[in-house]
């Protein structure tokens, strides 16, 4: 059973283990140096808001927040599943709990994501959950060559504008 909270200071630790590798750690937290450190994710965490917890069987397998929130958009930020909790729906979990609590705390009608044109599986997440591809970035990638940072974006049901249906024949 899966179930979100807001982050404890305990859950640190846990959450800096979960980059497997700089690059991991460069699509999940893309300014901190590897390895993790709580430090690090403390002083993250300090500049964003509502930083949320996946927990299954009292552990924490899942980790996001949101790096802008205003004017009726979330930006979510730092998405990472554990590893041994990866390919379980998780991320799916942790996502929509985000644009719940986005919808419902920050009355959010726009989210949006961003994704590294390499995070194939972060890419096809967000796809199925209903964001859409917005613009497109270029950064640099931690060997110094080009990469593409994806922006993405999620409008809320009410917010989505109707879709074109042509007058029936009886009209």
């Amino acid at each position: 059973m899966l179930h979100v909270r807001s982050i404890l200071k305990q859950d640190l630790e846990i959450i800096c283990s979960f980059p497997q590798s700089k690059e991991e750690l460069f699509y999940f937290f893309p300014k901190a140096v590897h390895p993790l450190t709580p430090e690090q994710l403390q002083h993250a965490i300090g500049q964003r808001s509502d930083s949320t917890v996946v927990v299954q069987d009292n552990t924490v397998v899942g980790f996001a927040n949101f790096y802008r929130w205003t004017a009726g958009t979330c930006c979510i930020g730092n998405v990472i599943v554990a590893p041994v909790a990866r390919g379980q729906g998780v991320a799916k979990f942790l996502i929509r709990a985000m644009i719940s609590l986005a919808e419902q705390k920050h009355f959010a009608t726009v989210i949006q994501v961003s994704c590294f044109n390499q995070n194939t599986e972060g890419l096809l997440l967000y796809k199925a959950l209903g964001f859409e591809p917005v613009d497109m970035e270029e950064r640099k990638y931690i060997d110094g060559k080009r990469i593409v940072l994806i922006h993405m974006q999620y409008r809320t049901p009410k917010t989505q504008l109707p879709r074109h249906t042509p007058p029936s024949s009886g009209e």
